[in-house]
């Protein structure tokens, strides 16, 4: 009888397919929602600790002596840390902005158009990825250090290094990522549009504004969001390009938990992660509007 059904499917030119029972509990489904709730309670658990442990009346933020807002309250008049958290906000809007633009543009100029040393520029590229982010902070403060020179030399000036370095070294870590992802949207890119565009008469400028622009614009608000969360919590390159009295949130939260872990760190920690949150939410809506 199997093998009658079996010929007469493929007659009919259909393979037929194993029938699986929906809701019937197996163990390697079992296997699996247990590794995927272990998972999420890996990787979700210490945050969720890490947000209550800020409303404790807990000293150490360790235990759980009773609900409050005081260390809020210290927060906000903090001096040191609040501007060491508007330094960090400052530098990862300034470095995002830049390094978004820019590396739009290269990923348009990659994808686009062929010419000479384009596979150079391509693995140039992909450094500040793959290379370990201790050697991106030493030549980075190398290279600071020598066109601070050159410039004393020249002008007679001494430039010390201060958030503006830490701008620019942060665009050209950033500059990378926002390249890959971009190119991933031109990757998939329909030119038919384009042509279509310019067979009504649009130009080339219009062309790029009303349909190159907004169908990369999810490409690039993925781009722009992965440059501003590896901004604001990058450690190495702010540690060794912030000079002297200049104060960023990784390297101030880095201080205080090395003396002791306070709930102020929590709540810092707390309120950058509702900013985060809120920036991929705020992206989202976007996209699903346009």
């Amino acid at each position: 009888m199997s093998v009658e059904v079996t010929s007469q499917a493929r007659a009919g030119g259909q393979i037929a397919k194993p029938v699986v029972e929906k809701g019937r509990l197996t163990w390697g489904r079992l296997a699996l929602t247990i590794h995927a709730a272990l998972m999420y309670l890996f990787l979700y658990l210490p945050i969720v600790i890490l947000v209550i442990f800020s409303f404790t009346r807990d000293e150490f933020g360790i235990r759980w002596t009773g609900f409050t807002l005081d260390w809020y309250i210290r927060l906000f008049s903090n001096e040191r840390l609040m501007g060491a958290a508007l330094n960090t906000l400052n530098v990862a809007f300034v470095s995002t902005l830049v390094s978004t633009i820019l590396g739009t543009l290269t990923a348009l100029a990659m994808e686009r158009h062929r010419f000479r040393g384009r596979t150079g520029v391509d693995a140039v590229l992909y450094l500040p990825i793959v290379i370990p982010e201790i050697v991106m902070g030493v030549a980075l403060l190398a290279f600071s250090a020598f066109a601070f020179d050159l410039i004393g030399a020249v002008t007679g000036q001494t430039i010390r290094r201060n958030l503006s370095t830490v701008i620019i070294a942060h665009i050209a870590f950033s500059i990378s990522f926002v390249v890959v992802v971009v190119r991933t949207s031109l990757k998939s890119f329909d030119h038919r549009l384009e042509e279509a565009a310019h067979d009504l008469g649009a130009d080339s400028w219009q062309t790029f504004w009303r349909i190159t622009f907004p169908l990369i614009l999810p490409g690039i608000i993925g781009g722009a969001l992965l440059a501003f969360t590896l901004s604001l919590d990058d450690f190495i390159i702010s540690l060794f390009l912030s000079g002297p009295g200049t104060s960023l949130l990784p390297v101030e939260v880095y201080n205080k938990v090395r003396r002791a872990v306070t709930p102020e760190v929590n709540a810092i920690s707390t309120l950058m992660l509702i900013l985060s949150i809120s920036l991929v939410i705020f992206s989202q809506v976007v996209q699903r509007r346009r």
